[in-house]
């Protein structure tokens, strides 16, 4: 008799591909709330969790602040007298009288006698303060677009020592409005809400310090508001810490056709004492027809409610700022959130903002390590290199793709 023998195959199912969750660029509240409590229920321990090596359970100081902690826009506004514009008008003057590229505007070329003692007061509160402060008002009607471009650069130049480059052109100067019919042709879409009408949710731009100039203010809505990152942390710290955990790891960030696809880092920092948010919701989640690549790891659930956690809790404890044409808005991007509400332009009141990135180097917070080679590359643009666009354009990579 002759025996059978017979292999036994165990099947086991494939490992599923991580899925990007239900997540898109504008914040879905009840969204939001379902992931929290379905994570909390498959884990009741999360907000047990013990805070990351070396995080706080709490910072203090001027920068914890939120939105109903002011009374007045003069605790933040700063109003140019008519001699401080006198200044101005002449320091134009003196560097025209150069005749040298705008790329070399500085201190010393832009004199201001009694004004510049007070704009470095100023930068210092906006890193030993409550990292922000409204300039108001410069007549931009007097001026040419060159001219703008000047006194805004030297004004600035008193505020951060260095400018940083804001596109792999070389451009030092960045235009904020609508772009969506006068650059409608834009292969694959415009990807950022910074030059459309819509909302741009809370964010914070690369590098140390942003200006902001009103050179026209929408018809309706384009509120400018503000958040304090370290307020943020201390809700999160105390109720959910292991989000602290979340944001403190590494991210992929989609480069949307830069090279590498994606590149990693944390979202949350703590620095020499100082807690430091830095991230754009768009790079998780994509924007309009600049989709996220498919091809990149996805965030995980825990990410996606961490997003919304810091979005959320920015909005709740944010301040509106009453943002005039002619306006000089300076804040510290490290320790701030910002964002802005949508709006409608017309014919007489169109919004246009120019924007540029700014460090000042004698009273800067140390960079974490992960961001340092990100900060070498936005403020070593020499002076000959930096580019002052004069009209809106959309901001490029080194190889052409838009960013």
């Amino acid at each position: 008799m002759s025996s059978v023998s017979t292999t036994v195959i165990e099947h086991h199912p494939l490992p599923s591909t991580p899925k990007q969750p239900d997540i898109g660029y504008h914040p879905d509240y009840q969204n939001y709330l379902k992931r929290t409590a379905r994570r909390l229920a498959e884990n009741p321990d999360l907000p047990n969790t013990p805070l990351p090596p070396g995080f706080p359970k709490r910072v203090e100081g001027p920068i914890v602040w939120e939105g109903k902690d002011w009374d007045s826009e003069d605790q933040w506004v700063y109003r140019l007298s008519d001699a401080e514009l006198k200044e101005i008008d002449d320091a134009l003057e003196h560097f025209k009288g150069t005749g040298l590229e705008m790329g070399y505007i500085g201190k010393t070329n832009f004199p201001l006698p009694t004004l510049s003692s007070v704009l470095h007061e100023l930068a210092k509160e906006l890193y030993s303060g409550r990292g922000f402060f409204v300039l108001r008002t410069l007549p931009i009607n007097k001026y040419s677009k060159a001219e703008i471009a000047m006194i805004y650069a030297g004004i600035s130049s008193h505020v951060g020592s260095a400018r940083g480059k804001q596109d792999g052109t070389g451009a030092v100067l960045a235009h904020i409005k609508d772009l969506t019919i006068s650059h409608a042709h834009e292969k694959g879409g415009i990807g950022n809400s910074a030059y459309t009408t819509d909302k741009q949710v809370f964010h914070t731009d690369v590098g140390d310090l942003i200006a902001l100039m009103a050179l026209e203010v929408a018809e309706e809505g384009g509120v400018s508001r503000i958040s304090s990152g370290a307020r943020v942390y201390n809700e999160l710290a105390a109720t959910r810490p292991d989000l602290i955990h979340t944001l403190s790891e590494p991210w992929p960030l989609d480069s949307f056709g830069g090279d590498p696809g994606y590149t990693t880092r944390p979202v949350l920092y703590h620095e020499d004492g100082h807690i430091i948010i830095q991230y754009s919701r768009r790079h998780f989640t994509g924007y309009g027809k600049q989709t996220r690549s498919a091809h990149i790891p996805p965030i995980s659930e825990a990410q996606a409610e961490a997003l919304d956690a810091v979005h959320f809790l920015a909005e709740k404890l944010s301040l509106g700022l009453n943002f005039q044409k002619g306006d000089i808005q300076y804040i510290n991007s490290l320790g701030l959130l910002h964002a802005r509400d949508a709006f409608k332009d017309s014919e007489e009141h169109t919004r246009h903002l120019i924007r540029l990135w700014l460090r000042n180097d004698e009273l800067a917070w140390n960079t974490p390590k992960p961001l340092q080679p990100i900060w070498k590359r936005l403020y070593s643009v020499s002076p000959e290199e930096q580019r002052f666009p004069l009209e809106p354009e959309i901001r490029r990579k080194a190889n052409g793709a838009t960013k």
